[in-house]
């Protein structure tokens, strides 16, 4: 078997697997496959401590953050999220930084033997393509576990893991972390996790571990009922942030979010959670959102490694790095570009991007198959004067003509646009913004803001 020389190959090799976007159905949805592999690897997810992060929206950033401020405290941290938005290095990574080529290389050698070599000898009626419930191994599967591998490798005293899709039967959930975090529940991925807020919430509570404790963001009723349920029957101590930190003083500007937190009462302490010489705390991103996401990142922090010490925390957050978070492309105009894909999110970005550039400006929106175009129309249509529908990325399906179609039917013609092709969207977008002095916001999918990202990083020779 000839060695990987290069992460690319490796990648490549993966990509070749099952994933959703290529027909993954629900029966390869299977914990125990992703354990039978774990134990093949020998187990490499306990080689390190982990905290473990599930949820609708803004996991990406809670992982980016406790990674920024575990680094910040000299900690040698894993990261594993997804998407990725100009690199697919992105979801597995050493603090914000790539692992060395070296470590890719062995890990991606030591999984393609698991893969080809020991587990066809296992005659493992899970990955028996023959069988009713049997299927290859999947894209997710192998991404997870080249991770774990990763991490191994590098000899990593941390790994901070976001799920892929749900919780329950996600790849990552063979963890036994010192905490989980789930953010904010919204309706998604339906046809997987289920129809209604309580059984999407069902799917996430199911990264909770017996005895171990969990962070909870502000839910909606139906939801939180769910985690409070799942809090007893697994023993754990639930934080859920409205009652355990207070933000306040919360203030965004184009450079980012400034807020300052403190203790509510946590595990029934007086002392704060929190003792931040450097108040405000700082992050490089703008949206109050932010803030709250932060709130959840500190407790989660603080529960798992309770002598990390306020200066990494100021650090790690002051220095965060995020591509596709509310990050601004633009030279002369701001052109921001934004992952927000759910209703929630998407009002969200629209609300901080409106409060610091006004009403009436241009938007490029694109979303998957699978999002409500048409709640999403609801939610932007009014706030721009020119919206360019577009193709977002090739990696999930998309209608853009239904969700132009569904813009259609709440403003007029002559305000949207359908133009298929992406760069041309981007081009027209710039030249009508151009003529204007309009700032862009681009949203709706981390797929879509990949593809303009990588545009605009040739276009203007941005660094990566």
């Amino acid at each position: 078997m000839e060695k990987f020389l290069s992460s690319e190959d490796v990648f490549k090799w993966v990509s070749g697997f099952i994933n959703l976007e290529r027909g993954q159905k629900p029966k390869s949805f299977r914990l125990e496959r992703m354990s039978f592999l774990a134990e093949l690897a020998g187990h490499p997810e306990k080689c390190a401590p982990s905290i473990h992060i599930a949820g609708s929206k803004g996991k990406g950033s809670v992982t980016s953050m406790l990674t920024a401020m575990l680094s910040a405290a000299g900690f040698r941290a894993a990261r594993y999220m997804s998407p990725h938005v100009t690199d697919i290095r992105e979801r597995i990574c050493l603090g914000d930084a790539f692992f060395d080529e070296e470590i890719y290389c062995a890990a991606g050698n030591e999984l393609r033997d698991i893969a080809e070599t020991r587990l066809p000898l296992s005659h493992a009626a899970l990955f028996d393509t023959s069988t009713a419930d049997g299927c290859e191994p999947t894209f997710w599967e192998l991404l997870t576990l080249l991770f774990f591998l990763c991490a191994r490798q590098a000899k990593c005293n941390v790994m901070v893991v976001e799920t892929g899709m749900g919780g329950r039967l996600d790849s990552t959930n063979i963890l036994d972390p010192l905490v989980s975090v789930i953010t904010l529940i919204e309706l998604e991925h339906t046809s997987f996790l289920g129809n209604t807020i309580a059984e999407v919430a069902g799917e996430k509570a199911g990264i909770i571990k017996n005895g171990k404790p969990f962070v909870l963001a502000a839910q909606c009723e139906e939801a939180l009922q769910v985690f409070k349920k799942k809090a007893q029957e697994t023993n754990s101590t639930l934080y859920y942030i409205p009652e355990t930190l207070l933000l306040s003083e919360i203030k965004i500007t184009n450079t980012g979010t400034e807020f300052n937190i403190k203790n509510n009462n946590l595990s029934g302490s007086s002392e704060p959670l929190v003792r931040c010489p450097c108040e405000p705390l700082f992050l490089p991103i703008p949206g109050k959102v932010q803030a709250e996401n932060a709130a959840l990142a500190i407790t989660a922090l603080k529960i798992a490694f309770p002598q990390i010490n306020e200066d990494a925390i100021c650090s790690g957050l002051k220095n965060l790095k995020i591509p596709g978070r509310f990050e601004n492309m633009g030279k002369q105009l701001p052109f921001i570009i934004d992952g927000a894909h759910t209703p929630e999110s998407l009002h969200l970005c629209i609300e901080t991007f409106c409060s610091l550039y006004g009403e009436g400006n241009v938007l490029i929106f694109g979303c998957a198959a699978d999002k409500d175009d048409s709640v999403m129309a609801n939610i932007a249509h009014s706030h721009f004067s020119k919206i360019f529908i577009t193709t977002p990325g090739t990696f999930k399906a998309s209608d853009p003509a239904k969700v132009y179609e569904a813009f259609c039917g709440v403003t007029s013609t002559e305000k949207a646009a359908l133009v298929m092709d992406t760069q041309e969207a981007v081009r027209q977008a710039q030249e009508f913004a151009k003529e204007k002095s309009l700032p862009i916001l681009a949203t709706g999918s981390f797929y879509l803001v990949s593809e303009i990202r990588k545009e605009l990083i040739c276009f203007y020779r941005f660094p990566h």
